[in-house]
Protein backbone atom coordinates (compact mmCIF):
# COMPACT_ATOMS: atom_id res chain seq x y z
CA UNK A 1 0.00 0.00 0.00
CA UNK A 2 2.79 2.53 0.67
CA UNK A 3 4.48 1.84 -2.38
CA UNK A 4 1.29 2.46 -4.44
CA UNK A 5 1.26 5.50 -2.32
CA UNK A 6 4.73 6.83 -2.70
CA UNK A 7 4.11 5.71 -6.81
CA UNK A 8 1.23 8.51 -6.98
CA UNK A 9 2.68 11.05 -5.04
CA UNK A 10 6.11 11.09 -7.40
CA UNK A 11 3.53 10.79 -10.51
CA UNK A 12 1.96 14.04 -9.67
CA UNK A 13 5.06 15.81 -8.86
CA UNK A 14 6.26 15.12 -11.89
CA UNK A 15 2.95 15.48 -13.84
CA UNK A 16 2.52 19.18 -12.17
CA UNK A 17 6.72 19.88 -12.87
CA UNK A 18 5.91 18.90 -16.30
CA UNK A 19 2.96 20.90 -16.81
CA UNK A 20 4.53 23.75 -15.08
CA UNK A 21 7.92 23.88 -17.99
CA UNK A 22 5.39 22.83 -20.88
CA UNK A 23 4.26 26.70 -20.61
CA UNK A 24 7.43 28.64 -21.49
CA UNK A 25 9.36 31.46 -19.82
CA UNK A 26 9.60 34.95 -20.84
CA UNK A 27 12.41 37.25 -21.85
CA UNK A 28 13.92 37.23 -18.41
CA UNK A 29 14.00 33.57 -18.61
CA UNK A 30 10.94 33.21 -15.46
CA UNK A 31 7.48 31.27 -16.18
CA UNK A 32 4.73 33.95 -16.94
CA UNK A 33 3.20 35.63 -14.15
CA UNK A 34 -0.45 37.61 -14.73
CA UNK A 35 -1.17 40.91 -12.80
CA UNK A 36 -3.86 38.97 -10.32
CA UNK A 37 -0.67 36.40 -9.00
CA UNK A 38 1.06 39.87 -9.13
CA UNK A 39 -2.02 41.74 -7.30
CA UNK A 40 -1.96 38.59 -4.41
CA UNK A 41 1.42 38.36 -4.12
CA UNK A 42 1.75 41.80 -2.95
CA UNK A 43 -1.59 41.68 -0.77
CA UNK A 44 0.52 38.17 0.24
CA UNK A 45 3.36 40.25 1.79
CA UNK A 46 1.52 42.62 3.73
CA UNK A 47 -0.56 39.79 5.83
CA UNK A 48 -0.25 39.21 9.57
CA UNK A 49 0.40 35.46 8.26
CA UNK A 50 4.88 35.27 8.41
CA UNK A 51 4.27 32.28 6.50
CA UNK A 52 2.31 33.22 3.67
CA UNK A 53 4.43 37.03 3.89
CA UNK A 54 7.72 35.27 3.49
CA UNK A 55 6.83 32.96 0.87
CA UNK A 56 4.70 35.91 -1.16
CA UNK A 57 7.98 37.94 -0.54
CA UNK A 58 10.10 35.09 -2.04
CA UNK A 59 8.08 34.60 -5.00
CA UNK A 60 8.00 38.27 -5.87
CA UNK A 61 12.04 38.36 -5.77
CA UNK A 62 11.70 35.05 -7.90
CA UNK A 63 9.84 36.80 -10.54
CA UNK A 64 11.61 40.41 -10.60
CA UNK A 65 8.09 41.92 -9.60
CA UNK A 66 9.32 45.84 -9.50
CA UNK A 67 6.00 46.29 -8.39
CA UNK A 68 6.51 44.35 -5.18
CA UNK A 69 9.67 46.94 -4.22
CA UNK A 70 7.95 49.32 -2.35
CA UNK A 71 6.11 46.55 -0.03
CA UNK A 72 9.27 44.94 0.03
CA UNK A 73 11.11 47.56 1.49
CA UNK A 74 8.42 48.32 4.16
CA UNK A 75 9.24 44.49 4.97
CA UNK A 76 12.78 45.27 5.49
CA UNK A 77 12.77 48.20 7.05
CA UNK A 78 9.81 47.54 9.74
CA UNK A 79 8.92 44.30 10.24
CA UNK A 80 9.46 42.30 13.72
CA UNK A 81 10.67 39.33 12.31
CA UNK A 82 14.49 38.86 11.15
CA UNK A 83 13.10 36.00 8.52
CA UNK A 84 10.70 38.73 6.80
CA UNK A 85 13.35 40.96 6.28
CA UNK A 86 15.70 38.96 5.38
CA UNK A 87 13.47 36.91 2.66
CA UNK A 88 12.55 40.60 1.56
CA UNK A 89 16.47 41.95 1.41
CA UNK A 90 16.93 38.78 -0.76
CA UNK A 91 13.96 39.52 -2.88
CA UNK A 92 14.82 43.17 -3.36
CA UNK A 93 18.28 42.16 -4.52
CA UNK A 94 17.01 39.25 -7.00
CA UNK A 95 14.84 42.37 -8.27
CA UNK A 96 17.81 44.36 -9.02
CA UNK A 97 17.00 47.83 -9.33
CA UNK A 98 18.76 50.19 -7.95
CA UNK A 99 16.40 51.44 -5.61
CA UNK A 100 16.15 48.05 -4.12
CA UNK A 101 19.92 47.45 -4.00
CA UNK A 102 20.32 50.98 -2.17
CA UNK A 103 17.84 49.83 0.21
CA UNK A 104 19.64 46.06 1.20
CA UNK A 105 22.83 48.32 1.54
CA UNK A 106 21.49 50.68 4.22
CA UNK A 107 20.07 47.43 5.83
CA UNK A 108 23.18 45.66 5.95
CA UNK A 109 24.59 49.07 7.71
CA UNK A 110 21.44 49.99 9.71
CA UNK A 111 19.20 47.35 10.53
CA UNK A 112 19.55 46.55 14.58
CA UNK A 113 19.87 42.84 14.11
CA UNK A 114 23.41 41.27 13.25
CA UNK A 115 22.09 38.39 11.28
CA UNK A 116 19.83 40.95 9.28
CA UNK A 117 22.55 43.09 8.79
CA UNK A 118 25.25 40.16 8.20
CA UNK A 119 23.20 38.66 5.33
CA UNK A 120 22.20 41.76 3.95
CA UNK A 121 25.68 42.90 3.15
CA UNK A 122 26.40 39.40 1.61
CA UNK A 123 23.81 39.44 -0.50
CA UNK A 124 24.71 43.04 -1.62
CA UNK A 125 28.41 42.29 -2.39
CA UNK A 126 26.94 39.30 -4.06
CA UNK A 127 24.66 41.62 -6.30
CA UNK A 128 27.81 44.08 -6.92
CA UNK A 129 30.10 41.28 -7.59
CA UNK A 130 27.71 39.76 -10.53
CA UNK A 131 27.34 43.20 -11.78
CA UNK A 132 30.64 44.08 -11.69
CA UNK A 133 32.02 40.47 -13.95
CA UNK A 134 28.55 40.77 -16.06
CA UNK A 135 27.58 37.29 -14.72
CA UNK A 136 23.78 35.96 -14.41
CA UNK A 137 22.17 37.35 -10.87
CA UNK A 138 21.62 34.76 -8.49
Amino acid sequence: MKKHVVILAVSLLLLGTISIFAQGTNSNGNLPLSQEAIDNYIVGVQSDNLGLKVSCAYFLGEYKVSEAIIPLMKILHSDKSDVARIVAALSLTKIGSDKSVFAVKQAARFDESERVRSLCAKFYNSYTYMEQNQVDQF
